[in-house]
């Protein structure tokens, strides 16, 4: 599929002195696959929304500024000749300054991916020089990039044939984890509940696939437009999909899952060993019988042999 005819950015990735003419488009397909509008019941016509102010009523959009309040109902305002003054120069330069192992980025890190593809057939070299060189050596290129007057950190990574660069959350964008985790009792987990968990963690063990998982939601309301459409309107309540199984109160806690399960495996290995104390004794028991039996066939065979000669003596 060719790409989205307008790139998001036009500019230079840079590795020292080699610069690489590229053209970033956007990896996430941002249309929505139904979009929905308020209707007034009574009219069917469509709500529009005005913005007003309380005494006087719907205003110009000409009229609207942006104001950041610095204490209750006090502002101060801003015009967007203001805004625009304080916009980063759109630099045209991605300039990778440092290399980082991509194990070592933290994946919340990131944000949104772009495909970089070469611009200009003498970019194809550089090109696959940089995807070549960052995949040998498994590292990720990081710089900063500016895009619709922000400035960003970006990674820039070897991606199946080619290369994407990501946009980077600064340090001060997230939450720390710290204080939403201290809540959680601290404790030893008991390894053989971890080993029973792992097993049934590596039964389900494969490659992702995202083609094997589908926005259900989506799915479901584009089912329903559908049926509305084909009902003239009517209210559709029936006909519905198979709903997700309601476990109700037969959820099972996943410790009291896996210790049912350790029960039934001890318990298999119990009597695993007690049938093998059964089964020892016979197995050896059978042996004698057998070796008793061949020596006295064996007497048996030479009697004759020894009776003979008393016959002749008389």
């Amino acid at each position: 599929m060719p790409p989205p005819a307008r790139p998001v950015w036009t500019g230079q990735i840079r590795l020292a002195l080699v610069a690489l003419p590229v053209k970033l488009y956007s990896a996430l397909d941002s249309r929505e696959k139904i979009s929905f509008n308020q209707i007034h019941e009574p009219s069917k016509q469509r709500i529009k929304y005005e913005k007003v102010v309380p005494g006087i009523g719907a205003v110009d959009k000409d009229e609207i500024v942006k104001g950041y309040e610095f204490s209750k109902g006090r502002y101060v305002l801003f015009s967007d000749e203001e805004f625009d003054a304080l916009k980063v120069d759109s630099k045209k330069t991605l300039d990778m300054v440092q290399f980082a192992p991509s194990e070592t980025i933290d994946p919340i890190y990131f944000d949104k991916p772009y495909y970089a593809l070469p611009d200009g057939k003498l970019a194809d070299e550089p090109y696959r020089v940089v995807r070549d060189a960052l995949r040998r050596s498994k590292t990720v290129g990081l710089g900063q990039i500016t895009m619709r007057g922000r400035s960003y950190i970006a990674a820039v990574k070897p991606y199946e044939d080619g290369l994407i660069v990501e946009t980077v959350h600064y340090a001060e964008e997230l939450r720390a984890a710290k204080g939403f985790f201290d809540e959680i009792p601290n404790g030893k987990s008991d390894p053989d509940l971890v080993d029973l968990a792992e097993e049934l963690i590596n039964r389900k063990k494969a490659k992702f696939d995202p083609a094997k998982f589908e926005d259900e939601y989506a799915a479901a309301v584009e089912r329903l437009v559908k049926k509305k459409i084909e009902r003239h309107g009517e209210l559709v309540l029936e006909d519905q999909e198979e709903p997700s199984p309601d476990y109700g109160d037969n959820v099972v806690s996943l410790v009291d899952a896996l210790k049912k399960s350790l029960a039934k495996k001890a318990a298999g290995k119990a009597a695993a060993a007690n049938d093998d104390e059964e089964e020892a004794p016979a197995k050896p028991a059978k042996r004698p019988r057998a070796a008793a039996e061949k020596v006295k066939a064996a007497p048996r065979a030479k009697a004759p042999a020894k009776a003979a000669p008393k016959r002749a003596k008389k």
